[in-house]
């Protein structure tokens, strides 16, 4: 995992790949967190479906970034984890 970081940060040097990096960081961020409290929780993909009413297939869109995410949808997320969503502008 070093060499991938090492060759991260050599890529993000370039502005145009910084850019574009930092322009998809709100989703990296909600893909991050998912996974995160899904693993703190030991839940399954499945397991979290279940919880909110989707499917398996739903939640791994969701974490592999191929999902167009409503708020609605992210809060049967967060509630399916025993969280809240907080939004902000920065």
């Amino acid at each position: 995992m070093s060499e991938y970081n090492d060759d991260r940060e050599k890529w993000l040097q370039d502005p145009e790949v910084r850019a574009a990096y930092d322009e998809l960081e709100p989703e990296y961020s909600i893909i991050r967190q998912t996974l995160a409290a899904r693993a703190e929780q030991n839940l399954t993909q499945a397991e979290l479906a279940a919880r909110i009413g989707t499917s398996q297939s739903c939640i791994a869109r969701v974490e592999s970034g191929n999902a167009n995410l409503t708020i609605a949808f992210l809060k049967r997320i967060a509630a399916g984890l025993g969280k809240k969503i907080t939004i902000t502008f920065s």
